[in-house]
């Protein structure tokens, strides 16, 4: 009876101190397994937070390219912010005073000029279409119909007034001291042979005067907002050769931002020249 219950005893320890060595075995093997584990890389940097960029533009036809190219640019992590405008006036205001990011709707004569007027330092980020300047009636449908002493609107500010009686002349309604100054104004008009009565007013109200003028010469992207086609509605208009590029503009201090570029980047794209070419028809040009 004794050698059984030593034998027992002894069958019990055995199974005991395997199930111990078991139990270690596998605490071990989990602590080698943590401590060979790779450890996270503290030197990984998270990833980028998106970038907004506010940018102002014009209804027609900037936002809607801005819009059309914002895809290109989520994809890159940057969300654009489009602030529209009617006037030509609070865009650069906005930009000059950080409220903005950058600003689409001007070309570099008359962004030269607010320039020099608001002693602002506004820089030409890239340049990406041309709106040919035209002329429109609802009175007449030839430039030959107008009529002696007609009446005829033009835009009010600096360079537009300039451009209009650069596109007067061109068209041999008046004659110019200088048909290659962009700062022309009326009293710059050497000869007037139809005695036109030349109003000046501001551009984004040129569509709405139509019924009141004879003659009204109008941007083209006030033209568009206003229903009219430049290419089928205009009695004439500037040829493919205008320099009145409509410019990216942003400051000095953030031009040359990444975000910046790639906006720049994204609006001369072979995407935003297939978007300008295939819904204006060639109311508006591409300008690279």
């Amino acid at each position: 009876m004794k050698k059984v219950l030593l034998t027992f005893f002894s069958l019990t320890l055995v199974l005991v101190l395997a199930a111990c060595g078991n139990n270690n075995n596998t605490n071990n093997a989990a602590d080698s397994a943590a401590t060979n584990a790779p450890a996270a890389d503290a030197s990984a940097e998270p990833a980028a937070e998106p970038v907004t960029l506010v940018i102002g533009a014009s209804p027609v036809p900037h936002a809607e390219i801005l819009k059309a190219i914002a895809p290109l640019l989520e994809a890159q992590g940057i969300k654009l912010e489009i602030k529209e405008f009617t006037d030509y006036i609070l865009p650069n205001t906005q930009l000059a005073e950080k409220e903005l990011d950058a600003n689409f709707f001007q070309h570099k004569p008359y962004l030269d000029d607010q320039n020099q007027q608001n002693g602002t330092d506004l820089v030409s980020v890239t340049a990406v279409h041309v709106e040919p300047f035209g002329a429109y009636s609802k009175k007449i449908k030839s430039v030959d119909e107008l009529a002696d002493g007609a009446k005829v609107a033009i835009p009010n500010d600096a360079t537009n007034g300039g451009r209009a009686l650069i596109l007067l002349a061109k068209n041999g309604l008046i004659t110019l001291k200088d048909d290659t100054n962009i700062t022309s104004t009326t009293a710059d008009i050497t000869e007037n042979p139809k005695n036109l009565k030349i109003v000046e007013l501001e551009a984004a109200m040129l569509p709405r005067q139509l019924d009141e003028v004879d003659l009204a010469l109008i941007n083209t992207n006030f033209a568009l907002e206003a229903d009219l086609v430049p290419t089928k509605d205009a009695l004439f208009i500037e040829g493919t050769d205008s320099p009145y590029a409509n410019l990216l503009v942003a400051r000095p201090d953030n031009k040359d931002s990444d975000a910046i570029q790639k906006l720049a980047a994204a609006l001369t794209s072979p995407e935003a020249k297939a978007f300008i070419e295939e819904e204006y028809q060639g109311s508006i040009i591409p300008a690279f």
